[in-house]
């Protein structure tokens, strides 16, 4: 496995490929890889010639008074089990070959960037989608993969490519989960252990929440209400819950067919989010 922290390193790997006729498929990361991860890789395996891996914990998405700073890096374990995974290059730059010192430039999308996360996260989707761009615009890749986990992410993602007419195929990947249905992230470690078996009930609000809709029995606002009081009564706090509709992330209706249900909610000193995508 190639391991880079330059541009310019980066640029005559894949030139190299590219003129081999090779196809490159793109894994981003912050790092501190878990099973999740690794699928994304496996996924980009099946897509692809050669499998980039970019670990970079982006500091514009980290707004003031978040985990920036203790946000866990485990780079030797990381780069172990990339390796392992037959992973062709991992591209790990220092913030200061991402970002000039004076920078200007933003990517933004609107509308999209404030809901949700985004409404209690100001500024995070435009760090995301400027990282995403910037590392599109560096990889050329013909294909990126991402978690569906982080469904708005992802949303957001595939609405700048398109806007900005990048030629990426964006998959995405089934979330991976614990036994307990608990979604798997970086910031779960976080969670004491205590904390992880209550995280669960997450995934439980949501699960619930499907059932109720798949059964027609109650209104969409009825069951966003239930869903905040059982996640308040569970000892979250809650910052969402909202039933969308999965193509534009807009509120559902009762017609809507094709739908996701979104929630954010605080357990001690961890934020969680969890989705459940689904048809009826």
């Amino acid at each position: 496995m190639h391991k880079v922290n330059k541009v310019s390193d980066l640029r005559t790997i894949i030139r190299a490929w590219r003129s081999a006729g090779q196809s490159i498929a793109l894994v981003p990361t912050m790092g501190n890889l878990h099973a999740g991860h690794l699928c994304l890789v496996t996924e980009a395996k099946k897509k692809a010639d050669r499998v980039v891996v970019s670990i970079f914990v982006n500091p514009t998405q980290f707004g003031a008074g978040e985990d920036f700073e203790s946000y866990p890096r485990t780079e030797y374990e990381d780069q172990t089990a990339l390796n392992e995974l037959g992973t062709d290059l991992l591209f790990q730059p220092e913030v200061s070959e991402l970002y000039e010192s004076d920078a200007k430039t933003v990517v933004s999308v609107l509308e999209l960037s404030k809901r949700y996360c985004g409404a209690s996260r100001p500024g995070h989707f435009d760090g995301v989608a400027t990282v995403v761009c910037k590392l599109f615009n560096m990889v050329q890749p013909d294909v990126a993969v991402f978690g569906l986990k982080d469904f708005q992410q992802l949303t957001v993602i595939r609405t700048m490519a398109r806007d900005l007419n990048i030629p990426v195929d964006i998959i995405g990947v089934e979330t991976v989960r614990e036994q307990s249905g608990l979604a798997m992230s970086s910031r779960n470690g976080y969670l004491t252990t205590e904390e992880k078996i209550v995280a669960a009930k997450l995934y439980q609000s949501l699960s619930i929440a499907r059932d109720c809709i798949l059964a027609g029995q109650l209104s969409f606002q009825e069951i966003e209400c239930n869903a905040l009081l059982f996640l308040r009564e569970s000892g979250f706090k809650p910052d969402y819950f909202n039933v969308c509709r999965s193509g534009d992330m807009q509120s559902a209706i009762e017609t809507d067919k094709d739908l996701v249900l979104l929630a954010a909610a605080r357990l001690g000193k961890t934020r969680l989010i969890d989705n459940i995508y689904f048809s009826r």
